[in-house]
């Protein structure tokens, strides 16, 4: 367990070496620069303001610089935000994308799972086509569209849940519900073909056989053995559910971390951009690796390590 802990880990070094590395070497080559506005600055002034952050440095000498400090996450100050440094925007903002994150995976998963065992206990039958309709519409609507119809709905018809700014837990449904809907028909598609495959094993039949009760070979010896291939998407489910934030806080007006980054890009605040990419990184690695720890303790088939190895 320990060496695959520090294989595993070493990885997540070396991913994360890339990844600052075309990230500066990204903004270095986009076009324009951090001080450039609709408003000229005197050309002496933006000469000071560059020695000041150490812009004029050689490149080399800014990609060492930067590369030493990731390491300790120091991003440095934000170029826009006068007198603020990119991890105090990070931490006070991440809170609200974690919260908003944490719903749209609960929801994912709860309603995602039980979409999908109703589709495989009802196949063929209108149970299994309702559920399967949700999941296609989940998948063939995008999250930005399904915001508008839901603020349409829910907060402008209705008045029901407010349409945008964070005031309250309340203020966080219509997004996390927006946000959950794409990764939620994954889900119930991947629960309903896995725990048909399931419910077909023979190991099913003899459960059935020996008189167990529908309820307890569904839940007790189905549920868990179908449910593997949703613990495998739990990686890919943060990918989406994190990168898909950037635009719902932003349509919510909820002042997270997503929303941080794409102000950030319109105001080319290099050092928060590259903060806030770095910082995302870090998380998709970790949940990555606990994602696979998770995977190896509910099905004992799986081993992180053994007398060979990894297997």
């Amino acid at each position: 367990m320990a060496r695959y802990l520090l294989k595993r880990l070493g990885y997540i070094v070396v991913s994360l070496f890339f990844i600052i590395t075309i990230t500066f070497f990204l903004m270095q080559a986009a076009p324009g620069g951090p001080f450039a506005s609709e408003r000229k600055i005197p050309p002496a002034l933006e000469e000071q303001m560059n020695e000041a952050y150490g812009l004029n440095e050689p490149l080399h000498v800014q990609y060492v610089n930067y590369l030493v400090d990731a390491i300790t996450f120091d991003f440095g100050p934000s170029f826009k935000y006068v007198g603020q440094e990119v991890m105090d925007i990070i931490g006070r903002s991440f809170p609200y994308s974690l919260i908003l994150g944490l719903e749209a995976i609960f929801i994912a998963l709860a309603f995602g799972v039980l979409l999908g065992v109703i589709a495989a206990l009802k196949h063929n039958k209108f149970g299994d086509y309702t559920a399967m309709v949700i999941a296609v519409l989940g998948i063939s609507v995008p999250s930005f569209i399904m915001a508008t119809i839901l603020q349409y709905i829910f907060a402008i018809q209705l008045d029901l849940l407010p349409i945008a700014r964070y005031e309250s837990f309340m203020s966080t449904i219509l997004p996390a519900i927006a946000l959950a809907s794409t990764p939620l028909a994954f889900i119930a598609r991947l629960m309903r073909s896995s725990m048909l495959e399931v419910l077909n094993a023979d190991y099913i039949k003899t459960a059935k056989s020996k008189g167990l009760g529908q309820r307890v070979v569904t839940y007790r010896h189905g549920l868990r053995n179908a449910i593997l291939p949703v613990i495998s998407y739990l990686g890919p489910l943060v990918v989406s559910i994190l990168t898909g934030s950037f635009v719902i806080e932003k349509i919510f007006g909820i002042p997270g971390l997503g929303s941080e980054f794409v102000i950030s890009i319109t105001n080319r605040d290099y050092t928060v951009i590259m903060g806030t990419t770095v910082f995302f990184s870090v998380l998709l690695l970790i949940s990555i690796l606990i994602v696979d720890l998770i995977y190896g303790l509910v099905d004992p088939r799986i081993k992180v390590a053994g007398k060979g190895g990894e297997k």
